[in-house]
């Protein structure tokens, strides 16, 4: 059964850890496992770091750079060297690919999100395996995705993937580091409310070439599982376990997928938009959302934070802060901040006009908790 894959790989497996220089039996052989998984029916997606690595190593610079302008200006090195590379080997192979740079500014806006959706879907039915990074030579840091493993979870959301891996230089997730605590115990499989419940040391950048850690690539699961797509965390040495994967080898840990309905838009609203704020609601209004399928009202909302615009998407959290849900608002920052606590039927007094009895529609909700019966209906 044919089925679509995204596959993440990171700096620290493309590239020696001390000198940057590219891994290039790794990045064979991932190529060739990639052409494989094509060749026998599947659709792929390639998310590659190491533009600005192997840039480094092009330029000769001793440490990743910390001023963004130059490493935007590396990043410009080092992805044409990339994507020189991975078309030569793939070409070598009879396989075509293309190149796709995103910036977070492409999946905020719901017409540029579709727009990318359908971009990426025309290249699978063409046969080709489009390989992803983010645009680091334009992005800005209030729209950068911050690492490929979001980048990856997001491209997974958007096409409907089945699979996300992340290939990374451990093989699977542990309760510590095994590099430094040899009491670390392998966990094969993670159920969704573990994840959300999930307590490990997860340790910082495996080398000063990537900008990911394992507190990324949970979060990246916690995205990807969230919107459907099974994911795994193993070892980037060893792409060739991607077919094995597939097949049902129980390889790396693996995070349980959520139910979800094939909803594209409430996918965008969770996945897509970064919060211009955040609403806190109490136990009622929690209840109310979660457990009855409810639109947000202003009686539920008991603190604000951020300025925001009418249509702008927000994040939705209990009073202790744990966040629930996103949605887009019917009012800005300040008015919210007048009417919040108050009945609908005090809306027009309070403000002066005539709006929304509603602060989010139910349409315009989406939910980043598990799945109760009713979310997404």
């Amino acid at each position: 059964m044919s089925q679509t894959v995204v596959v993440k790989i990171g700096t620290s497996s493309l590239t020696d850890p001390e000198t940057g220089m590219l891994a290039l039996a790794t990045i064979g052989t991932l190529v060739e496992t990639l052409t494989r998984l094509k060749q026998t029916g599947h659709n792929v997606i390639l998310v590659s770091s190491g533009a600005v690595g192997v840039g480094c190593s092009r330029l000769k610079l001793a440490e990743r750079p910390k001023k963004i302008a130059v490493k935007q200006a590396v990043a410009a090195v080092g992805q044409g060297r990339l994507i020189r590379l991975y078309d030569d080997l793939f070409s070598s192979l009879q396989q075509a690919i293309a190149q796709v740079l995103l910036t977070r500014k492409d999946l905020v806006d719901r017409t540029s999100y579709l727009t990318v959706q359908e971009a990426l879907n025309a290249m699978l039915d063409l046969g080709v395996i489009p390989i992803v990074n983010e645009n680091d030579t334009v992005a800005v840091d209030e729209l950068k995705f911050g690492d490929n493993d979001t980048l990856s979870a997001l491209v997974a959301s958007l096409v409907n993937a089945d699979w996300l891996i992340i290939l990374t230089d451990v093989d699977r997730l542990y309760s510590a580091d095994p590099r430094h605590n040899p009491d670390a115990k392998p966990i094969p499989l993670v159920s969704p409310t573990e994840l959300s419940e999930l307590q490990v040391d997860a340790g910082s950048s495996g080398s000063q070439w990537g900008t990911g850690g394992m507190q990324t690539k949970l979060t990246a699961a916690k995205i990807a599982t969230n919107a459907g797509v099974r994911t795994v965390i193993t070892q980037g040495k060893t792409p060739q376990n991607l077919i094995k994967l597939i097949q049902g080898a129980e390889i790396g840990t693996h995070f349980e997928a959520n139910p979800q309905t094939d909803n594209s838009r409430k996918r965008w609203i969770a996945y897509g938009l970064v919060p211009q704020g955040k609403l806190y609601l109490d136990d009622g209004a929690v209840n109310a959302l979660l457990k009855k399928g409810k639109s947000l009202l202003a009686a539920g909302i008991t603190k604000i934070e951020g300025d925001f615009s009418t249509n702008d998407g927000v994040e939705l959290c209990t009073k202790n802060g744990q966040a629930i849900a996103r949605g887009l608002v019917n009012y800005d920052s300040g008015a919210i901040a007048k009417i919040k606590g108050k009945h609908s039927n005090q809306i027009t007094e309070t403000l002066g006009y005539a709006g929304a009895d509603t602060i989010i529609h139910r349409d315009n909700l989406a939910f980043l908790l598990g799945s109760p019966s009713n979310v997404g209906k």
